[in-house]
């Protein structure tokens, strides 16, 4: 049996102030297994920064910079835990809401793109060649 005792008694976390919480649900439920890893990092930092409602005020290029994603990555992942009635979003605002009765299956959309690399100028042939064929 493993033994639940403090492997460092000295260094054991105590609640000082504000303090976050994940519902165990998330993880016993399927709630994470269904998530990307991007919807993960997300949904774990507005845990972390939400008030005792869940509800934080970061702006999009502040979350982008702390967990390093790119604005696509970022938006995908706040789409689809809106998808996934995880949270909710409006104009510069987060609530992490309480978890649904059971995880909300959505469809899978295409990958995030690459963004794009600048190499030096780029022929016009080539932004005409790219421009037809949108």
């Amino acid at each position: 049996m493993i033994s639940k005792k403090p492997i460092n008694p000295n260094r054991i976390r105590r609640i000082t102030g504000s303090f976050s919480w994940l519902d165990h649900r998330l993880l016993h439920d399927g709630f994470l297994s269904a998530m990307s890893p991007q919807e993960m990092l997300l949904y774990f930092f507005l845990v972390l920064v939400g008030d005792k409602n869940g509800v934080s005020f970061y702006s999009y290029d502040k979350i982008c910079a702390l967990l390093k994603l790119e604005l696509d990555s970022f938006i995908q992942a706040r789409d689809r835990l809106v998808a996934r009635s995880l949270i909710a979003c409006e104009a510069g605002r987060y609530q992490v809401l309480a978890l649904p009765e059971k995880p909300v299956t959505i469809e899978h959309p295409p990958a995030v793109k690459e963004p794009v690399r600048f190499n030096g100028p780029t022929p016009l042939a080539e932004i005409f060649k790219q421009l037809a064929k949108t």
